[in-house]
C-alpha cells in the first residue's frame, strides 16, 4: 500500500464518502484512476497499487487460469488494506467507505467485507468473481448484507463457469445484490456500465450526491 492514486488533493478529502478502487491482475492503480471522473463528484476516490509483482505489473495475491490461490497471499493482503483503511480513516474521518474491485480486485473487495462485515456502505464488482474458501464461509451467511453492485458479461471467458456460479450464490446469500450485465463488454469496464455504477453509489451512499452546478439560493 506504498503507491495509492488519489482523486482529490490531502487538504480537501476530510469528511468525504471514500471509495476505494481495487485494480485487476496483471495491471495497476493507474488503471483504476482513469476511472476517477466517472464516480461521483462527492466522494474521494483512492486507487492502490497491490503488493504482488506479476512479470512487472501487479496482483492482490498469485492466480492461475482456474482462479486457484494461496489463501495465507490472501489474507496477507487483505490485512494490508484494512491497516491501510484503519490509518486513512483515522486522519481522514472519511463520511464512510465503499468498496469498488474490477476482476480479482473484487475478489479483494468481497474478502474485505468478509473480514470486516459492517465496513463499507455499498460495493460494486464489475468482471470479477468472490473466493470459494471454507475458511471464509465459516462464518457466513454475513448478518450486515452490504448494497452490492455486480456488472459482468455473461460471456466473459476470463471468469469460468463454475467461479461465475459460485459468485452468484455468494452474492445472492450475503449482499443485497443488484446484478446487471452488459453484452458484449467482455473482461472490460464500460461507459455505460461505469454510468450506472455511479448511480447507484448515488442511491446507496449517504451523502454522495453533489450537483454538478452550485444552485443560487432562493
Amino acid at each position: 500500500m506504498d503507491t495509492v492514486l488519489w482523486s482529490r488533493p490531502e487538504e480537501s478529502r476530510a469528511g468525504t464518502p471514500l471509495l476505494l478502487m481495487l485494480h485487476g491482475y496483471g495491471t495497476d492503480e493507474r488503471r483504476m484512476s482513469t476511472h476517477f471522473d466517472a464516480m461521483p463528484r462527492s466522494f474521494t476516490c483512492a486507487a492502490p497499487r497491490a503488493p504482488h509483482d506479476i512479470s512487472g505489473d501487479f496482483g492482490w495475491f498469485l492466480l492461475d487460469y482456474f482462479l486457484v490461490n494461496d489463501f495465507a497471499q490472501v489474507v496477507a493482503s487483505a490485512s494490508k488494506v484494512l491497516a491501510w483503511i484503519d490509518t486513512v480513516q483515522a486522519k481522514y474521518a472519511f463520511s464512510s467507505i465503499s468498496l469498488l474491485g474490477y476482476s480479482q480486485g473484487m475478489a479483494m473487495a468481497t474478502t474485505l467485507l468478509r473480514l470486516r462485515p459492517g465496513l463499507a456502505a455499498a460495493a460494486v464488482g464489475l468482471s470479477g468473481f468472490v473466493l470459494d474458501n471454507a475458511l471464509l464461509a465459516a462464518m457466513e451467511p454475513l448478518e450486515a448484507k452490504v448494497p452490492f453492485y455486480w456488472a459482468r458479461d455473461t460471456a466473459d471467458l476470463v471468469i469460468n463457469p463454475d467461479a461465475a456460479a459460485f459468485t452468484a450464490e455468494w452474492l445472492a446469500a450475503n449482499t443485497e445484490l443488484t446484478e446487471a450485465t452488459y453484452a458484449g463488454m467482455g473482461h472490460n469496464i464500460r461507459a455505460d456500465e461505469l454510468v450506472d455504477v455511479a448511480s447507484f453509489l448515488t442511491v446507496n451512499v449517504p451523502g454522495s450526491f453533489r450537483p454538478s452546478v452550485d444552485q443560487p439560493n432562493g
